[in-house]
């Protein structure tokens, strides 16, 4: 054999041990135990275990409990937590992820692609994001003109996939509305619903929505203010009769309260947004509605996703809030960004615009907690979708904005976290053997001030520590591109 090929063969045999070392090493770390000690737990499900443990073996929780009360594997490593707070990763059931492009500032069909889509899954992690729905995305459909829109199967993908340190994705699909009158904003949203005006149209949509397994049909009801037309009573009534044939969940933006009880009596399950909005506040009615529904259970799991994160944001108007110089807004968006969307906005707005904000929110906030109190459950949902939209941020601004509500700091873990993985049917969000091992590590209490959810000192995915330093450097990097921009 000449010397050459001696050489060769001996660099593929040291590869092959290297890759193999590697494998091994990896497979070690996801299979064997490793219990984490001494942290105050907060479970998700409402409750707190102060120096406690938990075992993580295999990507999930086996063991939960007080720090030496459990019967620990032999060999377990031990990960010392004393001082941190560990709650679960959140779960949003309300986004619009894949057409921002987030360094330039821009939204656009052409962005919404599988590489896209996992960066965005990579920013909600790195916030403590476990598990998401998208709303409104870009999936081929009917044109209900015989044809196709040929828009691809991303989602579909994506949503079979489990990829490292990204948030678990599921798709809602592309949505039914008046033509025109769904997704508004950027112009790359506003012709993805189907497009539905007579009731054969809306059964035939659903029967071609079902075939993808939503996780719910999402549907717009919404004149926005007298400028558009939109759903009617026979349109969206015919919508829930054909999807519950289908046993397929229907999830609302409705904003008049009329609707509002025309779909509670018609059975719909959720509501992406508060129900009652814009100055009206759910009536009596609305709220005899509600409970009759859970006493008769008949479909009584409804929940809405307050999607109040906006609106919470600009009663902070008139100066300078802590969160536009938060050192964690600062680690994924550029600066020029954090000031064009939110420093300078906040800070032009004039005391008539602050307080016409705070009593827009005190309004929604009313109606929420009076059918929050009829038993319509709250999740966590953002509606991320413009470009001002902070993706994974906000998911920390909707926690403040639940305890600005009039919600307990507790109240509203519990409902970004076990009650949102609920209903989208996603095995996180809770602390408990069994659950995927997806948990954040926090410096400081949120049960005390629940903005301390922001103070992420790690986060772990599926029992994996997701590497924030290394994602954080990355986006940091095309921090240039937005400048360039000039968005």
């Amino acid at each position: 054999m000449s010397r050459s090929k001696r050489t060769f063969t001996w660099l593929a045999i040291v590869s092959g041990v290297a890759l193999a070392a590697a494998v091994a090493a990896r497979t070690h770390a996801q299979t064997s135990a490793v219990v984490y000690e001494g942290a105050r737990l907060i479970t998700g499900g409402g409750g707190t275990i102060e120096n406690s443990a938990f075992v993580v073996e295999s990507g999930r929780f086996t063991q939960v409990g007080r720090r030496g009360e459990l019967q620990l594997p032999a060999g377990v490593t031990r990960v010392d937590l004393t001082g941190k707070t560990v709650m679960p990763t959140m779960v949003d059931v309300h986004g619009h992820f894949g057409f921002q492009n987030i360094p330039a500032g821009t939204m656009s069909k052409e962005t919404f692609t599988r590489e896209n889509l996992i960066d965005h899954l990579q920013r909600l992690a790195f916030h403590g994001v476990g598990a998401v729905v998208g709303v409104g995305d870009l999936v081929d459909r009917s044109d209900m003109k015989g044809g196709r829109t040929g828009w691809g199967d991303v989602v579909l993908r994506v949503r079979d996939e489990i990829i490292p340190n990204a948030a678990l994705f599921k798709t809602s699909g592309a949505g039914m509305a008046w033509p025109g009158s769904g997704a508004q904003g950027d112009p790359s949203r506003v012709d993805v619903a189907y497009p539905v005006t007579t009731v054969d149209e809306a059964r035939a949509a659903v029967r071609d929505y079902v075939r993808i397994k939503p996780e719910f049909i999402k549907i717009w009801v919404d004149d926005r203010a007298g400028r558009k037309p939109t759903l009617t009573p026979p349109l969206y009534g015919a919508i829930l009769d054909e999807a519950h044939k289908f046993n397929v969940p229907v999830a609302v933006h409705n904003v008049r309260q009329a609707d509002a009880k025309e779909m509670v009596r018609g059975g719909i399950e959720g509501w992406l947004h508060v129900p009652v909005r814009e100055g009206e506040i759910a009536d009596d009615e609305l709220v005899a509605l509600v409970k009759d529904r859970v006493a008769r259970n008949d479909r009584p799991n409804m929940w809405m996703t307050l999607s109040l994160v906006t609106s919470w944001m600009n009663t902070n108007g008139g100066g300078r809030p802590d969160f536009v110089d938060d050192p964690l807004l600062r680690a994924t968006y550029a600066p020029r960004q954090i000031e064009q969307y939110w420093g300078e906005p906040l800070r032009k707005m004039t005391p008539e615009q602050v307080a016409r904000a705070k009593d827009r929110f005190q309004s929604d906030a009313k109606s929420a907690m009076r059918l929050r109190a009829a038993g319509i459950r709250v999740v966590g949902g953002t509606d991320t979708g413009q470009s001002r939209f902070l993706i994974g941020y906000f998911n920390h601004m909707d926690l403040e904005s639940m305890v600005a509500m009039g919600m307990t700091p507790a109240e509203a873990i519990v409902a970004a976290t076990r009650d949102g993985a609920e209903i989208a049917k996603f095995n996180t969000g809770l602390v408990a053997a069994g659950r995927n091992a997806d948990f954040m590590v926090l410096d400081a209490n949120p049960l005390e001030n629940i903005s301390n959810t922001r103070r992420i000192n790690k986060v772990v995915l599926r029992g994996q520590e997701v590497p924030r330093a290394e994602m954080a450097a990355k986006w940091q990097a095309q921090f240039g591109q937005t400048a360039a921009t000039g968005k």
